[in-house]
């Protein structure tokens, strides 16, 4: 999938739960980015699950739970940037050069002197 299909299939997604969820604009994107919470937890209990660590549930997700949890985070991410403003894929594109040109700009030259 092409960025810009999968930006196409977030504001499918988000349109559809705008007209499910008849919230003002307001609260629309605050459960949004509330999701996001809910999303990245379940990404923390299958990391969990995975390494076997909760003495009571042991082995109760396999990694490829992991990625699909990390998928959720990102598609709700991408939702709720879209519904902040129309404009995400571009917002996102930006951000993601600045990121980028901060951290893997080339390191300095030191000198020994």
């Amino acid at each position: 999938m092409t960025d810009t299909a999968a930006w196409h299939t977030v504001t499918l997604l988000q349109q559809w739960l705008t007209t499910h969820q008849q919230l003002p604009r307001d609260e629309e994107i605050l459960v949004r980015v509330l999701k996001l919470s809910e999303e990245v937890g379940e990404a923390a209990q299958a990391v969990i699950g995975a390494r076997g660590v909760n003495p009571r549930k042991g082995h109760s997700h396999g990694w490829q739970d992991v990625e699909a949890e990390l998928c959720d985070v990102i598609i709700t991410a991408m939702v709720a940037l879209r519904t902040l403003t129309p404009t995400a894929p571009e917002v996102f594109a930006r951000h993601v050069e600045r990121v980028a040109a901060r951290s893997l700009k080339a390191p300095r030259a030191t000198t020994d002197t």
